[in-house]
């Protein structure tokens, strides 16, 4: 397996463990944690203390429950630029970062558009209006095709570990 050694860090069967219970429940207890990875409290507060340090856990957050809150309907979107230019994809990015409907936005390659957007709505009604009022009025934009999510089959945030050694 190829590695970058100025990304990568070594972590052992313990940080593993550590990581794996946190990206299932960032919510427990140090002592809760020390528990499920076989330490006592004060190693297991120094590792993962270690692992923020690094920079491998980036922050902590809370998932909502999207249908208990009214937003029922997500979309796929990939997005076609007019040109490609370092500053036209600067003011998109800049302008998508604003809109708390947009989850996920990626610059990708492979397809006829630059960007894909995971957006979250309460329904078809509000897309329409978020299609119309915000995406297509940001300059550049000249192309939108969009899907949406019947059900969703998978949806995890967890990283594979398995591939660490």
């Amino acid at each position: 397996m190829p590695s970058n050694d100025k990304t990568l860090v070594k972590l052992d069967k313990t940080d593993r463990k550590i990581l794996e219970q946190l990206q299932k429940d960032g919510s427990l207890t140090n002592q809760q944690l020390a528990e499920k990875v076989g330490l006592s409290p004060s190693p297991c507060l120094r590792r993962v203390r270690s692992l923020e340090d690094s920079g491998i856990i980036v922050r902590t957050a809370t998932i909502l429950d999207h249908k208990k809150l009214g937003l029922a309907l997500t979309a796929v979107i990939l997005i076609g630029m007019d040109r490609h230019t370092p500053e036209r994809f600067a003011d998109f990015e800049e302008q998508i970062a604003n809109y708390p409907e947009v989850q996920e936005c990626y610059l990708i390659t492979g397809q006829s558009a630059d960007y894909m957007l995971k957006v979250v709505v309460p329904d078809m009604d509000h897309y329409h209006q978020f299609l119309l009022n915000r995406i297509t009025r940001i300059p550049g934009v000249s192309g939108v095709h969009s899907s949406f999510v019947l059900r969703r089959v998978i949806d995890s945030t967890a990283l594979p570990l398995g591939y660490l050694s």
